[in-house]
């Protein structure tokens, strides 16, 4: 009987192998997935925003929404991150569609390539594509973020225009980890 085991001792170890290899494989993406990567979240978030003063004065102080998202991170010495902030009006005024906010007034998309945090505030800047108010190519923008859920402020400046808004929903993340 021990003689049959030693002719099959071959064919043994690789099953064994083959086996191993398969497990590897079957479990490498997770474990890869879990690795912490070396970049360090500096700043992210995103929400509905309001800007406060809607239109302003000139404007009708009609109220405008915003859907905005942004991150930053720093790998080594650079930073990059990316900025999204669609400026949303309504149809009208006033009346029955002075609530339905579906007119695009603004977009921001842009590219984050310095940040700096102090604390729960991080001043974002880079550049950006703008359609609408404010329309260019590569405009310089400053985004500065204070950290927090609803009721935390930010203020975008871009084309020359400032916009301070406040949270309305979603959150801002200040700071964070690897």
């Amino acid at each position: 009987m021990l003689k049959e085991w030693g002719s099959c001792r071959p064919l043994l170890l690789f099953l064994l192998v083959v086996a191993g290899v398969t497990l590897a494989l079957a479990f490498a993406p997770r474990l890869l997935a879990d690795q912490p990567s070396d970049a360090a979240i500096l700043a992210r978030g995103a929400g509905t925003t309001i800007v406060q003063g809607g239109t302003g004065s000139s404007g009708g102080f009609v109220p405008v929404l915003t859907k905005i998202a942004f991150f930053a991170e720093q790998k080594g010495a650079g930073v990059t991150g990316g900025l999204d902030c669609l400026a949303l009006a309504p149809e009208a005024a006033m009346g029955s569609t002075s609530a339905q906010f579906t007119v695009n007034v603004m977009y921001v998309t842009g590219r984050v390539t310095g940040a700096a945090v102090q604390g729960g505030t991080a001043t974002l800047t880079g550049t950006a594509d703008v359609t609408g108010l404010g329309a260019g190519s590569h405009v310089p923008f400053t985004f500065v973020v204070h950290r927090g859920g609803p009721g935390a402020t930010s203020v975008l400046t871009v084309s020359g225009l400032t916009f301070p808004e406040v949270l309305l929903e979603g959150a801002f993340q200040v700071g964070g980890s690897r």
